[in-house]
Order: structure tokens, then sequence, then C-alpha cells
């Protein structure tokens, strides 16, 4: 099972609907490690990062295929905005791809609700340009600074090297609400939520790809997941951190080289979701089958250690939640 992304964003909640009527009507159904569990029914509501998106949506999927009674639904407000609904208490798991803020933290603490913080796959933020552009292979992260920074005045390629044509630069990417913007300008301008206004944004990173498709000056950046999705349109750009030019890729990201752009991408289910069963079961499925599920939908899985961490969080979380 390829999960595809063409119009994602869009379809994603709509497709999540229909989860329940993927499975069979038995009574019992193999579990993740191949025993027989009792059929669950009730719903999952998760919404976040559209960057994690895909990713809950493949959990979803497969978890559809063994209990077809509980509904997962898979919003996509983006990260900031996930957590604004989910610490109010209207979903079950916040898609995040950056952590939790100090005053996300504080909002959920106000209406009590408890969590925990599970990594679940690994992200190489990936920064395209368009198939045309010839000259620009390699980004060091002061060029990027250059033309993301708040007071940037660079309109043009050859502002930002010399060598470079006199091509007009148009920039595409994520909106204020995505995890992906924090995280961005956070590594490469040094202050999270420093950024250029005149770009373009959207929190649908299909947008972007046409955008930059679109413009032969054109830039952006998003998952690693969209690029791969996406490749026959867009050109990853190698970038230097400071010892030499790396490009995204499961390795480079798995072994520490793809600096500064490599991140974890997590899930936040709450305490008192985790005591109904459907969500546990959910849950416990998507931790059980991480590296399946980042396999299918295109994911940096995660490494040993993380899945050590990760098991070991997921125990916490049930202890807490008395599952």
């Amino acid at each position: 099972m390829k999960l595809q992304r063409h119009g994602l964003v869009a379809g994603l909640l709509a497709s999540a609907l229909l989860l329940a009527a993927c499975g069979g009507d038995d009574n019992t159904t193999g579990s993740g490690s191949g025993g027989q569990q009792a059929q669950l029914s009730g719903a999952v509501k998760v919404d976040g990062s559209s960057t994690v998106a895909p990713l809950t949506t493949a959990a979803a999927e497969f978890f559809a295929e063994q209990q077809s009674k509980v509904r997962v639904t898979v919003g996509t407000s983006g990260t900031g905005g996930g957590f604004e609904k989910f610490c109010n208490g209207e979903t079950d798991v916040s898609d995040a791809s950056r952590p939790i803020k100090d005053e996300e933290i504080a909002a959920c603490k106000a209406k009590n609700i408890a969590y925990s913080e599970l990594v679940v796959a690994n992200d190489a933020l990936t920064v395209v340009v368009n198939k045309d552009n010839t000259w620009a292979e390699c980004l060091t992260t002061d060029q990027l600074k250059k033309m993301w920074e708040p007071d940037s005045k660079v309109t043009s390629w050859n502002q930002v090297d010399p060598k470079f044509p006199n091509e007009p630069l148009k920039l595409f990417g994520p909106g204020t609400d995505s995890g992906t913007f924090d995280y961005f300008t956070d590594e490469i301008n040094g202050k999270e939520g420093a950024s250029r206004k005149d770009y373009q944004p959207s929190e649908d990173d299909n947008v972007i790809v046409t955008g930059v498709s679109g413009s032969k000056g054109g830039l952006g950046y998003f998952g690693y997941t969209y690029f791969e999705e996406n490749q026959d349109k867009l050109t990853a750009v190698k970038v230097d951190g400071g010892s030499g030019c790396v490009e995204p890729s499961a390795a480079t990201v798995q072994d520490g080289t793809y600096k500064p752009l490599a991140r974890p991408l997590f899930i936040y289910p709450s305490v008192s979701a985790m005591k109904r069963p459907e969500v546990a079961a959910f849950v416990d499925y998507y931790v059980a089958n991480d590296g399946k599920i980042a396999e299918d939908a295109k994911y940096v899985p995660l490494n040993e250690e993380q899945r050590t961490k990760l098991t070991t969080e997921l125990a916490s979380l049930k202890s807490k939640a008395g599952s």
C-alpha cells in the first residue's frame, strides 16, 4: 500500500472519514504481532501538522484493516492550529512537526490536558527549486538566511551569489501556523517565526509544489516526503551547514550529517483519550508498526535509540492512563 499525495491535504479528512468502511465485519482480527484481538468501535480524532498527516493517515489505513469499526479522522490545521484544538480538548491526538511550545503547554495545563510526546518518524526538511534551475545545486545556510531573513531585500538570484543568473527569485513556503515554518525559521534565521513576509505562504504543501514547479526562479521548503512524491517536478537542493554540501535523504538524516534541517516528527496523545480502548489501540498500533508505516508513507524511520525511547515513552503514557 503506497499512499499517494496528489491533492492530499484537501482530501485527507474526507478519506479518513471513510476508513471505517475499509475492513470486514469479522469479530476478531490479527494484531500487529500476529495474534487476535476483539473488535472495537468508536472514533479517534487527530489534527495538526500537514507534514505528519500523511504518516498518521497511513497508520489509520493499516489500523482500519484490523479495527474496521473504529473511525480515525485526520485534520490538517497545522502544528499550531492542531495544538490549539488539542489543548482545548477537541482532539485525542495532535500531529506536530516541532515540539510543543511553552505557551501551548500552559494552554493544555489550564484545561487539565495531560499528554506524552512520542517521536514516530524523522524528516529531512527539504529546500526545493524548479527543474530548470541549473545553478543552485547547493546552498549554504548563510545564503538561505540571506533569502529568508526578516529584512531581506533579495529579489533576484544574482543577489544571493554573483555567479547566479539575474533570474527573479520567487519564494514559496508554509504559513505561520506550520511547525515546518517554525523549525526552518529557527534553524536558518536564528529565531522561530523570524521571516520575510513577502513570500507566498500556504498550509497546503501541494500549493508550494505548484508554485515552485511553475516558476523558473522559484524556491520553497517542506517535508522530504512531499519532495519524493514530486521529484519529477522539482529538484532538491543540497545544504551546506558548515561541513560541506549534503543532500536530504534517509541515510543523511539517520547518520546526522544533514544539518541543520533534519528533524523528528511527533504525535501527542492525551492521557484522558488513552483511557478509551479505541484510542489506546490506535496509538499502540502506530508505535508497534512505526517502521512499516514510515516506509509506506515515505518517511525516514526511527533509528534504534529513538525506537527504544519511543517504547519507553508509550509504556509511561499507558501507565498514566491506566491502560
